[in-house]
């Protein structure tokens, strides 16, 4: 019998992308496991939702472990996880951590990369920048995380209209709702191995 596909999931709020993987596993949509939820603030909601479908959960706070945040991650993660998946995360991880888990590791941004996307830009900021600057069309994207900001390749990207009457809010509603079908679906990618990285451009092997 094939082991089934392990992933942590690392979480700095609400949890809503997290409650999109834990969804698609009981759909049967994913056939993976989530091993762990490793947050870096207490007392956010996507920690009871972890606790309310029983999965192990971790908090490492980031102002206490500050620089050494990704390798406290690397010693509860090695061995235990195939992919680890950055919904909703907002420390910055480097070192060992990329580098054992080099392309194992993804992260959902709520822009198309290059746009609105590097340091400061998360959460309703990036959706205030694209208001702002006028953009016609903005969305989301899922990328491998390197040591970089936002840097990785681009696995997949979904795009929304930005309409005339936006503001940062709804905009970023309408936003969170290809969100929740992005992530799942390249985690699924993940799980039956149809992902081929050549230098930045990744392939979706069919």
């Amino acid at each position: 019998m094939k082991n089934i596909f392990k992933i942590a999931v690392l979480v700095s709020g609400g949890g809503t992308n997290l409650q999109s993987i834990i969804d698609s596993i009981n759909s049967g949509y994913l056939n993976c496991s989530i091993e762990m939820v490793i947050s870096d603030r207490k007392d956010i909601y996507a920690l009871q939702r972890a606790n309310n479908n029983n999965i192990k959960t971790y908090v490492l706070e980031k102002n206490i472990y500050k620089e050494s945040i990704s390798d406290e991650i690397l010693k509860i993660v090695e061995g235990k996880v195939d992919l680890i998946v950055l919904a909703g995360w907002l420390s910055h991880l480097k070192g060992n951590l990329i580098d054992t888990f080099q392309n194992r590791i993804i992260n959902i941004h709520p822009s198309l990369i290059p746009s609105f996307s590097g340091k400061g830009m998360y959460g309703i900021k990036v959706h205030e920048k694209a208001v702002e600057y006028g953009v016609k069309i903005s969305g989301c994207t899922v990328h491998i995380v390197d040591s970089g900001m936002d840097t990785g390749p681009i696995i997949l990207q979904r795009a929304v209209p930005v309409l005339t009457e936006d503001t940062a809010e709804s905009l970023q509603k309408r936003v969170l709702v290809e969100e929740h079908v992005a992530l799942p679906e390249a985690i699924k990618y993940f799980i039956e191995n149809k992902i081929e990285i050549i230098n930045r451009k990744v392939i979706i092997n069919s």
